[in-house]
């Protein structure tokens, strides 16, 4: 569903890719930052502009740390920062609920950046009225809804999003994290804001000089001849590999879940991540152990006990569609993160069973995304 009114008033223009923080192995070689806030005193200071989205289109806690991204860095209290191609952003939650941007370069006034954070954040699309759709067919959701809302879908670049997800494979968050980040160094330094430096997510080019050997020093494991194999692969399409991948937003899902997987260390899951969170696929479903779980729970619990085998993960791709329609993938992420550990904090026991809470326990100790 299309949000009548853009509430910026820059025209919406496509994101390039973003930059990161650096990881311990990795300096910077530029050294110079632009308008850079180096401590939590200047952040204070900050004019921040509304972006005129309540709470109910965007929660900054419950869209950036709950693993659609792992390069945007929390700077403050309900605070991210973060890079959107060569712009160097931070967000912040404001005490009226509305969110706040700032832009840390210089360019900003000229509508660019603005116009890619729109782009950026899917702010074309109403949040508040997908779920008054998603509450009308689903009480569950209708509950949960009450104390998550303003769980937002981004729109990232595709290159980036794919790298990430890449990285995410049998992995947890805080590994992801340090491989991404030591990618991202890898492109054109930003700044620092709160002691994290920030880049301008790497080129294909750049990251081809990146050698298998490197990644694997770095802590890569397999996963290192998985991101060198997709470089070059994309490298090696005609037209350019970012091209590409840009124009799998015009096919039918699976046409671009099946184009997505013919790149290596890109399986069924990874590839619905990609095309959920980069490629306006809204009803991709990533189906993994926790989503199987949510879907036999509520959804389909008739298929409680099976095995997830590639045709479980149709059908229970299948039901989410079924129930949500053609945003599915947006209300499987409010479910997914209801599940987290750190939101089901926020929710009235009776949410739970005990079998449930046991559960929670033993995923805080070993946090994997599969």
């Amino acid at each position: 569903m299309k949000r009548p009114k853009n509430p910026l008033t820059q025209p919406i223009i496509p994101p390039s890719t973003p930059q990161q923080q650096s990881n311990t192995i990795l300096r910077p070689i530029s050294k110079k930052p632009r308008n850079i806030l180096q401590n939590s005193q200047q952040l204070l200071t900050v004019n921040w502009t509304p972006l005129n989205a309540g709470k109910s289109e965007l929660y900054l806690p419950l869209t950036f740390p709950t693993g659609q991204t792992f390069r945007w860095k929390q700077t403050g209290p309900l605070q991210y920062t973060g890079s959107i191609g060569s712009h160097l952003v931070s967000l912040k939650q404001l005490e009226n609920h509305d969110v706040g941007y700032f832009c840390h370069n210089d360019g900003f006034a000229s509508g660019e950046a603005e116009g890619a954070l729109f782009d950026f954040l899917n702010m074309g699309i109403s949040l508040s009225e997908l779920w008054e759709e998603f509450r009308a067919s689903d009480e569950r959701f209708c509950q949960l809804a009450e104390y998550l809302e303003g769980a937002r879908v981004l729109r990232q670049d595709p290159l980036e999003c794919l790298i990430q997800f890449v990285c995410s494979s049998n992995n947890n968050i805080q590994r992801i994290t340090k491989m991404v980040d030591f990618l991202s160094s890898k492109g054109r330094f930003l700044g620092s804001v709160e002691g994290f430096d920030f880049f301008e997510f790497p080129t294909l080019d750049r990251l081809a000089l990146v050698s298998e050997a490197e990644l694997r020093e770095a802590g890569f494991g397999y996963r290192a001849k998985y991101i060198v194999g997709t470089v070059a692969a994309l490298r090696a399409k005609p037209g350019g590999g970012v091209n590409w991948l840009a124009s799998l937003r015009k096919l039918e899902l699976q046409e671009a879940i099946d184009a997505l997987c013919s790149l290596p260390g890109v399986g069924p899951k990874v590839a619905a991540c990609i095309a959920l969170f980069s490629l306006d696929q809204h009803h991709a479903i990533p189906v993994d152990t926790h989503v199987w779980q949510i879907a036999t729970r509520y959804i389909i619990p008739e298929l409680a006990g099976t095995r997830l085998t590639p045709k479980i993960c149709n059908r229970v791709a299948d039901a989410f569609v079924s129930k949500y329609g053609k945003y599915a993938g947006w209300a499987q992420t409010l479910l997914f993160i209801a599940e987290l550990p750190s939101q089901k904090a926020l929710l009235p026991s009776s949410f739970w069973d005990t079998k449930e809470r046991i559960s929670d326990k033993l995923e805080i100790k070993n946090p994997e995304v599969n």
